[in-house]
């Protein structure tokens, strides 16, 4: 099924496969999540390109969210379609892509990619047969359901092309005391969305472990594997709670007004700056990476 570009979903309208819910959790902190969460690592370009053997003609960003993984492919594609069905998270992208056409004047230089922004679900995706090199989900994938997702991933890749799914662990490697503490504050928000929130009203999350497992039962894939690779960044005691607080349940938390959750974020908060001293620290990010070559 292909459908025009220019199509924009109906907002009440979600595609079977999909939960509103899963798209809901994502509502009202673009900013926080784009001023906190790590942009896609070069090391995810440079992967996928030296699988495909060839510059990417078209490269779709699956759940691209604020545009942090889609703008990783700035400098390598010819174009970028990032695909996000929450409408804050894609608007704060598409801001984010205007003001960068801003600052370099009306047509981006040199060898920039032409990058659109539109709203849409992994698995009816508005784009022909076999016209995408490389298909990505950025910490996405868990949120889709992966076998209609895997069906429509398959019928727009060209032959040779690329599907990868890359996540984070959180939390990212610092001290025993932190990374337990930020678990617990995690633990606790989930708690709290179970006493609160009926089961079926609730954000569903896959199991991230069994990607591969999904990429390779779908059929689709001639070549599949898992790669582990690690990234440094710098952090500050700010950016560090900022990215726990990022989290959706935390998020969710927040919205539905409980107050209990804050005196554990004051404790995490208290340990972190603890540990940075006001300092901008390396801070390295761990990745996993399931990928399947069609």
């Amino acid at each position: 099924m292909t459908k025009d570009m220019t199509e924009v979903w109906s907002k009440d309208f979600v595609p079977e496969g999909n939960r509103a819910s899963n798209v809901d959790r994502f509502t009202g902190f673009e900013d926080t999540y784009d001023q906190h969460r790590p942009e896609a690592p070069q090391e995810v370009v440079t992967l996928l390109t030296g699988y495909l053997e060839h510059k990417p003609s078209l490269v779709v960003d699956l759940g691209c969210g604020t545009g942090l993984s889609s703008f990783a492919w700035r400098d390598t594609a010819d174009q970028v379609i990032g695909v996000e069905p929450n409408d804050d998270m894609r608007g704060k992208a598409i801001a984010k892509w205007q003001s960068l056409q801003q600052e370099q004047g009306s047509s981006p230089h040199g060898n920039a990619a032409d990058i659109k922004f539109v709203s849409g679900y992994s698995n009816q995706l508005a784009l022909p047969d076999q016209s995408a090199d490389i298909i990505t989900c950025s910490q996405s994938f868990h949120w889709m359901d992966p076998a209609s997702t895997l069906k429509e991933v398959s019928r727009v890749l060209r032959e040779d092309g690329i599907f990868a799914v890359y996540d984070c662990d959180w939390p990212p490697s610092l001290t025993r005391k932190v990374e337990q503490t930020y678990l617990e504050l995690i633990e606790l928000a989930e708690t709290i969305i179970d006493r609160h929130v009926d089961t079926q009203e609730q954000a569903y999350k896959g199991n991230k472990n069994e990607h591969l497992k999904h990429i390779r039962e779908s059929g689709v894939f001639r070549f599949s594997k898992e790669i582990v690779f690690h990234h440094m960044e710098p952090f500050t005691a700010e950016r560090y709670t900022g990215l726990a607080v990022s989290q959706g349940g935390i998020q969710t938390v927040f919205k539905l007004k409980q107050n209990e959750i804050n005196d554990k974020i004051a404790q995490f908060h208290t340990l972190v700056e603890e540990h940075f001293q006001g300092r901008t620290l390396p801070v390295m990010l761990s990745y996993r990476m399931r990928l399947g070559i069609k």
